[in-house]
């Protein structure tokens, strides 16, 4: 199987890594910042969460980018803000696959944790406060405990682990 690298320049790379093109990033931002904003919409994120959470653009930025991509209008916005874009849309999925409600997925966001990967601060925290490396670190987090490679007892005290009299086989 052949890995295909992600790289901003070319230049004289190797024959498998491939550049992410303008036309890539005109064809992938308008879609993204559209299920960003709906995501944000649903997780009750204010503006100010989510000028943050794209990169800290300026307001007047923000809502040119929501309005172009709200009338189907091209825009390509930069690799940095499409990465932290597909992070949130990844947290998103990661708590909709854990949590059986979107309560209990922000009840869980927004919740102070012991755990030491997040410090005593909530998961929302760690991404407004650590920028891409913040979010890149929740999404890896939750898609650890998603697939089962997390110890027991790092949820804190708000969750139990799944334990095998939870499961239900139908």
């Amino acid at each position: 199987m052949r890995s295909i690298v992600f790289h901003r320049n070319a230049g004289s790379l190797p024959s498998n890594v491939r550049t992410i093109s303008r036309d890539d990033r005109i064809r992938t931002s308008g879609p993204g910042l559209r299920v960003f904003q709906k995501i944000a919409d649903r997780l009750g994120l204010s503006v100010a969460e989510r000028i943050v959470i794209l990169g800290d653009p300026s307001r007047s930025t923000y809502y040119r980018w929501l309005m172009k991509a709200n009338h189907r209008r091209p825009i390509a916005l930069s690799l940095d803000t499409l990465l932290r874009i597909s992070a949130k849309i990844g947290i998103y999925r990661a708590l909709t696959f854990l949590f059986e409600d979107e309560a209990q997925g922000m009840l869980w966001l927004k919740g102070i944790h012991k755990s030491p990967h997040f410090a005593g601060n909530s998961p929302l925290r760690s991404m407004l406060e650590g920028g891409l490396n913040g979010l890149m670190s929740v999404r890896r987090y939750l898609d650890a405990w998603c697939s089962g490679n997390l110890d027991s007892g790092t949820h804190g005290d708000i969750f139990e682990p799944v334990a095998e009299r939870d499961l239900i086989f139908i």
